[in-house]
């Protein structure tokens, strides 16, 4: 064997990007484990004859704030509701604040008045978040261009108002459909598993103490439902202001008329502006790939921040209630898609699943729909073989209306709550449910935590205390991107049935794509 045939066996191929995103994962998962916030320290900025001084507190055996003439004692576990209990009073009435801190080496405590601000000590994991924000903003800033572009040129080439009608019949029926499934999914299991049941009293009061004042501000925000008003706003006063606000529905409205408009003034007037609109979705998606170059730093730091920050102690308290809503996701993903990509769509759902790994990554990261909006554009056009018009119609569709993780998640969580302080739902209860969060989905902005607010909705269509959303907040964030994951598979899935439907979907362009 020839010198050069020997080196050329055993040069080292450049890595995938979807194995190097998925080795930033397991790398940050370690990374905010071994440099995870320690829930025994805490740093305390107060005033001191006018000038700031910063202390940092440690392995306290208890804590006192006195104010006036009452008093809190907090325990030496109880980090998260001291911070919880501090951003309760305002800066007039910190002013008058002492907080009084005992520890076993001391007999007398350690005073402190007019505390400014109480935090965790931010760790190397936690210092990082930046460099993940700076990649979620990145691909969030690129999503609303590119759907506008993307959008116009395939209604324009669509050119008949009849085939967007029926592709949009299609897409809006299919998506509430598998929605209907997710959450008699959730409801299904959550009444199997029962985990409010499971939930000891001692941690209920813990948690409740822990983010009841953070829960109690999210429900003082007016939050209201409207359906008919939600249709109505998908017609936008002022197609700018819904750029500028990421409206996504009226963006989609706004183009599709535009491209329909484009396909009726003739070719000769319509072909500079689409020619535009071409270039700008075909500049959008080259920068997606450059904007891809740095995932796996975006990735690492994100998901090392997170973990770093929230920890994994939380999951024993909710086990059960994770599990819940994880198994629930995992039947959705793998039953209920796989089923519809495989005898609806005609696509094996092994390399479905294979040319959604980018994507699925990226969502589980950010835990926004919006933000991987483009990255799921371009994987569902290249390795799926959906073409431009029917992915650029469907999919930014999907990523507002479209939640069949996040509505799997407001079942089970909204049974869990009323389980927890004893209420027996009814079968029509349930019923309520599933159809309110179906409706609350619409329309619902696609982006990191807005579930809590649907979740709300929810809750008070069937009567259920809204406080106790306080329960499960500790783990709405690591939830928040397993059901991610979930919504945008659901899209990518729906637009491969679409497709199919229309006679577009390129199965042998989907099949050398995935092989390579």
């Amino acid at each position: 064997m020839s010198k050069t045939r020997l080196v050329e066996n055993f040069s080292f191929r450049k890595p995938k990007l979807h194995n190097m995103i998925l080795l930033a994962l397991l790398l940050g998962t370690i990374f905010g484990a071994v440099f995870n916030v320690d829930e025994h320290k805490l740093e305390l900025r107060y005033r001191v004859n006018g000038t700031e001084e910063l202390v940092l507190i440690e392995q306290w055996e208890s804590l006192d704030f006195v104010h006036g003439e009452s008093s809190e004692t907090f325990g030496r576990d109880d980090q998260i509701a001291i911070l919880q209990f501090f951003r309760g009073f305002d800066r007039t009435e910190r002013k008058n604040l002492t907080l009084l801190v005992y520890t076993r080496d001391e007999e007398e405590p350690s005073r402190y008045e007019e505390p400014i601000s109480i935090e965790k000590v931010e760790t190397i994991a936690t210092l990082i978040r930046p460099v993940g924000a700076i990649f979620l903003r990145l691909l969030m800033f690129i999503a609303i261009p590119l759907v506008l572009a993307s959008l116009i040129v395939g209604a324009a080439t669509l050119g008949d108002i009849r085939k967007v009608a029926r592709l949009g019949g299609k897409t809006i029926g299919i998506y509430v459909a598998t929605t209907c499934v997710a959450i008699t999914i959730g409801l299904t299991i959550v009444n199997l598993i029962k985990p409010g049941d499971r939930l000891p009293s001692e941690s209920q009061e813990k948690l409740m103490a822990a983010y009841q004042p953070d829960i109690s501000t999210r429900i003082e925000q007016e939050v209201e439902f409207d359906l008919i008003d939600t249709f109505v706003n998908i017609v936008p006063t002022n197609p700018i202001e819904a750029l500028a606000s990421a409206e996504m529905l009226q963006i989609v409205f706004f183009a599709v008329m535009v491209g329909l408009t484009l396909s009726l003034v003739g070719k000769e007037k319509a072909q500079p502006l689409v020619a535009f609109f071409d270039s700008l979705s075909a500049t959008m998606i080259k920068m997606v790939n450059l904007i891809m170059l740095t995932a796996p730093l975006g990735v690492f730091a994100l998901i090392a921040a997170t973990v770093g920050e929230f920890g994994f102690e939380i999951l024993q308290t909710l086990f059960w209630y994770a599990v819940a809503v994880v198994g629930g996701l995992l039947l959705h993903l793998f039953g209920t898609i796989s089923l519809l990509v495989r005898f609806v769509a005609k696509v094996s759902p092994r390399k479905f699943f294979r040319a959604l790994r980018k994507p699925m990554l990226i969502a589980f990261t950010t835990s926004s729909s919006a933000a991987t909006l483009p990255v799921n554009m371009e994987s569902t056009e290249k390795n799926l073989g959906v073409p431009k018009q029917v992915t650029s119609f469907v999919l930014p569709l999907g990523a507002t209306i479209n939640m069949d993780g996040t509505s799997l998640y407001q079942a089970v969580a909204a049974v869990f709550i009323a389980q927890v302080y004893g209420f027996d739902l009814t079968l029509g209860q349930q019923l309520t449910v599933l159809l309110t969060a179906v409706l609350a989905s619409i329309g619902t902005a696609p982006v990191p935590g807005v579930g809590i607010i649907m979740l709300i909705i929810v809750l008070r269509a069937v009567h259920i205390p809204e406080e106790g959303i306080a329960l499960i907040l500790g783990v709405d964030r690591i939830l928040d991107m397993s059901r991610t994951v979930v919504n945008i598979a659901g899209d990518a899935a729906v637009a491969c049935v679409v497709a199919r439907s229309e006679g577009v979907l390129n199965a042998s362009a989907a099949s050398v794509n995935e092989s390579g």
